[in-house]
């Protein structure tokens, strides 16, 4: 297996992200999420939304990558038996265990919810929590949906893999110039947009799997691509040389969004001017959304193959510790909303409390507990442990 450094640390600061994305979930006004602060902001939504056109699709493309840059293509199928249980466990003891609390959580505060935990837990296992009318649908995977997209995505990677190696061979490693460049930069804008304007006004994005089309046709395209992509010499060095422009577009698309989505909400007082009629504003902000995902994306590539394609000494440890991060986050964000909310602490001191624990009670159980223990390792997304951990030096200190 090939080792890119740049690709896992990227893949570790995006889910970092994902910390900072739903703790400001509680705080970020109009957005439903399970619980909610009595401090919301509608200030929230811009830097959220900058972050949220491209962060899931960052992790698809870097998941087609890791598997582009394994090797595994001379041993596909005995990868797919090891890869789905490696995603199964994690996704069932979630949706039975870990996510459980959230969604205990959530009944509590919005339907009032007034029974016992085990009471409640029967419930969950089997579809019974209804409240006005309106039905929850238990167990849930909520946070976790990435690994239930994410398995039978690799799946078709692994079914269709020879036809993505004749693509791969045929786009060669030499940078892409002319119509070729073109095509890099266009062709997936001019996707996304079709998926914008045909089916997002048809599908909400549901996270369910089954009916999520327009999930499904941004992230599976680009989950496909990124395979294609990790062993391209020359897209790796295109878009280092191009990084600074990249960037500039990137900047230059969002600005264009928000700056419209926020006179949607502001309009400027007297009456608007003949001109301004006639602009197709939503066609602008349409195009102006997914040109920034995805030269936000390449302008990620970019700077990430400049700046992090090294071996940090925190690496290692961090890419091991993803998955049990990932799983643990949310469950311990709404836990410890749902307990300093009625303490009234006031907004800083409450989201600090919020991001701070939410990290320590990542960091303890991922170190102290999961990663020590043989059976728990393979429910996280961990390999067995191949010899035993080290533990702390307890001798003390001369002097």
């Amino acid at each position: 297996m090939q080792r890119r450094h740049d690709i896992d640390a990227l893949r570790v600061i995006a889910f970092s992200l994902l910390i900072l994305y739903h703790s400001a979930m509680v705080y970020v006004a109009d957005w439903d999420f399970h619980i909610k602060s009595a401090h919301t902001f509608e200030w929230l939504q811009y830097p959220m939304i900058a972050l949220n056109r491209w962060r899931m699709l960052l992790l698809f493309m870097i998941s087609g990558m890791a598997l582009g840059l394994a090797g595994i293509e001379h041993r596909r199928w005995r990868f797919a038996g090891a890869r789905s249980l490696r995603l199964l466990l994690p996704l069932v003891f979630g949706m039975l265990v870990v996510v459980t609390p959230q969604t205990y959580f959530q009944v509590v505060v919005q339907d009032g919810f007034t029974g016992s935990v085990a009471h409640f837990y029967r419930l969950y296992l089997t579809h019974g929590l209804c409240h006005a009318d309106q039905c929850l649908l238990t167990p849930t995977w909520n946070h976790l949906w990435y690994l239930a997209y994410l398995l039978p995505y690799t799946l078709l990677l692994l079914a269709v893999m020879p036809l993505l190696r004749r693509l791969r061979e045929w786009l060669g490693d030499a940078q892409p110039t002319g119509k070729t460049a073109l095509a890099f930069l266009l062709l997936p804008i001019l996707w996304l947009l079709g998926v914008r304007f045909w089916l997002a006004p048809q599908f909400e994005e549901t996270h369910a799997l089954v009916d999520d089309w327009v999930v499904h046709a941004e992230s599976l395209p680009l989950f496909l691509l990124g395979y294609v992509l990790a062993t391209r010499a020359g897209f790796w060095q295109w878009v280092q040389r191009l990084r600074w422009r990249t960037l500039a577009v990137a900047v230059l698309a969002i600005s264009v969004e928000l700056g419209l989505r926020w006179l949607g909400h502001h309009p400027p007082a007297g009456p608007t001017p003949g001109w301004a009629l006639h602009v197709p504003w939503y066609t602008i902000e349409r195009i102006a959304r997914v040109s920034y995902t995805w030269v936000a994306l390449l302008a990620i590539f970019g700077w990430g193959h400049t700046l992090l394609n090294r071996p940090f000494r925190w690496l290692s440890y961090c890419s091991e510790a993803v998955f049990p991060w990932y799983i643990l986050h949310q469950t311990l964000i709404i836990a410890l909303a749902f307990w300093l909310i009625p303490l009234h602490l006031g907004a800083a001191t409450e989201a600090a409390l919020v991001v701070g624990g939410t990290m320590a009670g990542c960091l303890l159980l991922h170190e102290v507990v999961i990663r020590r223990s043989d059976w728990l390792r393979p429910l996280f997304g961990l390999k067995p442990m191949r010899k035993p951990l080290p533990l702390p030096d307890a001798r003390p200190v001369a002097g």
